[in-house]
């Protein structure tokens, strides 16, 4: 029923001795700046009583909420006993997590995709199932969310055997995205680009043909709108535990830097404060948080709450930024390491303070077909995240 090309699913590397990992960040760690953050800690901070379900309860293929608005997009999809899927694009209510409507359905062996909301357009993707390896995929947007009515298509000129994998979109209120699409042919490059989705624009098509990002899993994106690149984060695709790479793409030129980060092993999380320059990503192998300052690339890397050298069960997943805060918030499936102590997500600040710890969530294991993601709302500093039921339900956090 769905396209594994959309998982994003991340192989950890583990194998290592203890002394190398204490060798990697005894090196890439110097001392935090003392510098905190303006952000005033919520007491209250913590898994809130939202809980959003699609309206079938069906398994939530994407989701997002609108930073400015207060609606949500997910989209969901039922396996029937006589071998049909029945699947819905819907809008919900950040506040009560109701679902308001019911956008696009089908009954067929079709999917729908929420890929994303940029300013407060929303994205999502149909896949039109036509015979075996034969998917054709189609986009559409909702302008504004709020609007609650599908009222254009979006075009993106790619190749009909790349797949849109990730939209990232710019956290400055505009409806500008960086894209990645990747290739289920071996004749064509991923590549990745620009676009605006209110006006069905794009940027030049730019190829990924750089080994260290085009090998394994397809490299995690985040998009620098003031500097006008996609930022790739990737492993070094080697049998050994390595720092990772990451890529610079200037979505203009197509200008390509390649660059050595902190940290070891798979990057499984990136954003990036584009007013400020700073990037953040975390690391699989170490549990560690990297933050880096674009203009000379220079860094430090931390270690996420709960790290053991001897496995890496506190290393952090997808990553979000809050623009007005100034926040990064770094998905831990488990809290301080602990397998039997729920999710959190852990609060830095720009400087790798950690902030605050947001627990009392659950977005562990399972066999979702997509990875854990936060989405947030700055504005009323509150977002969402996978769980309780991983796969059908995703709820509510305040910081």
């Amino acid at each position: 029923m769905k396209s594994l090309f959309h998982s994003g699913n991340i192989l950890t590397k583990r194998f290592i001795s203890t002394a190398l990992v204490g060798l990697f960040l005894c090196l890439a760690s110097p001392t935090r700046a003392s510098d905190q953050s303006r952000f005033q800690v919520n007491p209250n901070a913590g898994a809130g009583d939202v809980i959003v379900r699609g309206k079938l309860g069906g398994l939530i293929f994407g989701f997002e909420v609108d930073p400015n608005g207060t609606e949500g997009l997910l989209c969901e999809a039922v396996s029937n006993p006589d071998g049909t899927v029945s699947a819905r694009v819907e809008t919900f209510s950040q506040a009560t997590g109701r679902i308001i409507r019911v956008l696009a359905r089908s009954e067929s062996q079709d999917d729908f995709i929420a890929l994303g909301v940029a300013g407060s357009v929303g994205l999502f993707e149909h896949e039109d199932v036509r015979g075996l390896f034969n998917i054709k995929r189609t986009f559409s947007t909702i302008n504004p969310l709020a609007g609650n009515m599908i009222n254009a298509h979006w075009t993106p000129p790619i190749d009909p055997k790349q797949i849109v994998n990730q939209v990232k979109p710019s956290l400055d209120g505009s409806s500008n995205a960086a894209v990645y699409a990747i290739s289920v042919s071996t004749n064509v490059s991923p590549v990745v680009f620009s676009s605006n989705l209110a006006d069905n624009t794009f940027g030049p098509l730019i190829e990924i043909t750089d080994p260290d990002f085009t090998q394994e899993a397809p490299p995690v994106i985040s998009f620098d709108p003031i500097g006008n690149q996609a930022i790739l984060g990737h492993d070094k695709p080697s049998p050994f535990i390595l720092p990772p790479v990451i890529g610079l793409v200037d979505l203009a030129t197509g200008s390509f830097v390649k660059r050595t980060g902190l940290g070891l092993g798979v990057i499984n999380g990136i954003a990036v404060d584009s007013e400020d320059g700073v990037l953040c990503t975390d690391t699989s192998f170490d549990s560690a948080v990297q933050f880096y300052t674009l203009s000379d690339f220079t860094g430090i890397s931390v270690l996420l709450p709960g790290h053991d050298p001897q496995n890496s069960t506190a290393s952090g997943g997808d990553i979000e930024f809050d623009p007005i805060n100034k926040l990064f918030f770094v998905a831990q499936a488990f809290s301080n390491g602990q397998l039997d102590n729920g999710s959190s997500i852990q609060v830095y600040d720009l400087v790798g303070n950690l902030v605050e710890s947001i627990d009392g969530l659950n977005f562990q294991g399972g066999d979702n077909v997509f990875p854990v993601h936060i989405t947030l709302n700055p504005n009323r500093r509150i977002g969402f995240v996978n769980g309780p039921d991983l796969t059908t339900a995703i709820q509510s956090f305040s910081y």
